[in-house]
């Protein structure tokens, strides 16, 4: 049976396990979401962390699936269409394919589709996860062209950690992603002995919801704080720029899709927020479309296609120097490469 919306399970493999305060992972669990006719494709992918169960996912796309309404032919009207109901990256795959069947249509990339700046090249950082101090000082050596690390820390040999790779890497600038392991005070006290170590900007200290910390660490630190967990809604952006925070990482997946990031990408800037454009463990589908969206960023971290063994698509380059350039095709640009088909789970309708 075929459907207006199907989708298919996808076993990403990762180059080396990933870890980061909340766990460590060999894997990931991505879904691919396609419009009838493969007039559009999206993305639905979060980890595990997040707590969202897949049988809700699913549960979306089922309903999408027997829906009778035309798919819009403009992007505003997206939102109405895919709804408020359902988790986040349910939606947000939603939202990308019909983005990408709108793009197609009219033969426009999606920056131009979204009336955005055509982005420059523009470099990522890339990912070194919690590990021993010398292993993640090789790991950061291991790419010394790349100009940008950011260093996953949550563990009892942080600052350890940090040196190592500093030492490893004097030449690059570091960012450094806590994921929520410390409170206020352990942040304050630790970043005491790394803000020496020439940091970039401090990513989600604190836990999701505490707000007051994430004001406090800013108060106390000379580079941004830059919020991710914590930003998913409007209202989480307003209280983190009445905090003094600095920046904010917006993903996809865990807001929603384009047009919902869009929308906290304009409030952040109208506050005087930095913006960081990140991903989740996605494949080329996710990030291209967020790719799209670079020339009104200050930084991106968008660095999975070089975490991720087997992504199935081919969509943005990422160049020896960790700059990323868009696919020259319509809608999100990106097409499905060779590979060997037992990546994907059983589909569904």
């Amino acid at each position: 049976m075929t459907g207006r919306v199907t989708w298919q399970n996808i076993t990403l493999k990762l180059h080396n396990p990933f870890r980061v305060s909340y766990g460590q992972s060999v894997t990931r669990r991505a879904h691919w979401l396609r419009l009838e006719g493969d007039q559009g494709w999206g993305e639905g992918t979060i980890p595990p962390y997040y707590g969202i169960n897949n049988k809700d996912m699913t549960a979306v796309w089922e309903s999408a699936a027997l829906s009778l309404e035309p798919f819009p032919d403009d992007p505003s009207g997206i939102t109405a269409w895919v709804g408020d109901k359902g988790p986040a990256p349910a939606r947000a795959a939603l939202d990308l394919a019909l983005h990408d069947r709108i793009g197609k249509l009219l033969d426009k990339p999606l920056y131009e589709l979204l009336g955005l700046p055509k982005p420059n090249p523009m470099v990522t950082s890339f990912t070194v996860s919690i590990d021993t101090p010398q292993a993640m000082a090789e790991a950061a050596a291991a790419v010394p062209e790349f100009p940008v690390i950011k260093i996953k820390l949550g563990s009892d040999d942080d600052v350890a950690c940090l040196a190592a790779v500093r030492r490893a890497r004097p030449d690059a600038k570091l960012r450094i992603d806590a994921n929520a392991a410390w409170t206020a005070d352990e942040a304050i006290e630790r970043l005491r002995h790394m803000l020496p170590f020439d940091l970039e900007m401090v990513e989600q200290p604190v836990a999701r919801d505490d707000f007051a910390g994430m004001a406090a660490v800013q108060a106390a630190c000379d580079v941004p704080v830059v919020a991710d967990e914590s930003v998913q809604t409007i209202e989480d952006v307003e209280k983190l720029a009445a905090g003094g925070v600095q920046g904010i990482n917006l993903k996809l997946m865990k807001i929603g899709g384009l047009s919902p990031t869009l929308e906290l990408l304009r409030r952040g800037q109208s506050l005087g927020l930095r913006i960081m454009l990140g991903c989740m463990m996605e494949t080329s589908i996710g990030v291209t479309a967020m790719a799209h969206l670079a020339g009104a960023a200050d930084w991106l971290d968008l660095d999975a296609p070089l975490l991720v063994a087997n992504d199935p698509f081919e969509g943005v380059i990422i160049d020896r120097q960790a700059r990323l350039q868009l696919p020259q095709r319509p809608g999100i640009g990106v097409i499905k490469r060779e590979i060997e088909e037992h990546i994907y789970g059983k589909g569904h309708n």
